[in-house]
């Protein structure tokens, strides 16, 4: 079977934006409270950085449950990775995720300012100044035969589904209404000349958008 690119429990809000605008280190996020978008994982039984008992079941945790599923590379841009802009300052930063990343694969950065690879924990980020295809094909030989993680952010997702790379998609769309920001889609029906959709509500007032290639 074909190795895969998936895009995995990628959260918008109902008008489409992902994340706010003016990141800084304080605020990952910009403008835009995580909380609204990403309160349904948060609540999940298996959101991995739960610490006490307890946890809706069902649909939502479901998806927060299959997150790491035959995943065995995950490419990300620059500004998911962290707030710097341009030439490296330094190489302290690490990314947000502190000495255990959550990622347990290797993880490609996608920047125009290559810096040295490094190992954290079970992870180790490489950076890489390529286009989509070429940044996929060093995730896929990375992957050991597993499937690909496209992670984001949205304009990182944006250039693979516009170089047609993207095999599969979850998108949750959360019922709440942002205004402004950096926007996956005006509609998701703007992707179905290339992808099937299912549409699949869930009791905690998240949508779960399913997307495969025709």
């Amino acid at each position: 079977m074909d190795q895969l690119l998936r895009v995995q429990n990628f959260t918008v809000s109902s008008d489409g934006i992902a994340a706010g605008e003016d990141q800084t280190l304080e605020r990952p996020f910009g403008h835009v409270d995580p909380g609204r978008l990403f309160g349904w994982a948060g609540a999940t039984a298996s959101w991995p950085m739960r610490t006490d008992a307890g946890g809706s079941r069902g649909l939502d945790d479901y998806f927060t449950r299959d997150f790491p599923r035959n995943i065995g590379a995950e490419i990300m841009g620059r500004n998911k990775f962290g707030p710097q802009r341009g030439p490296w300052e330094n190489y302290e930063w690490r990314g947000w995720w502190g000495d255990e990343p959550p990622f347990h694969t290797p993880v490609f950065v996608m920047t125009h300012h290559p810096r040295p690879a490094f190992t954290l924990s079970d992870t180790t980020f490489h950076f890489v100044d390529a286009d989509p295809a070429t940044v996929l094909e060093q995730a896929r030989r990375a992957a050991g035969g597993k499937d690909v993680r496209l992670g984001g952010g949205v304009t990182t997702i944006r250039e693979f589904l516009d170089a047609d790379l993207v095999d599969t998609m979850h998108i949750a769309v959360s019922p709440v209404k942002l205004g402004s920001g950096l926007r996956l889609w005006g509609s998701p029906e703007e992707l179905l000349d290339r992808f099937h959709l299912d549409v699949v509500p869930s009791p905690s007032g998240v949508t779960h958008h399913l997307f495969w290639r025709k």
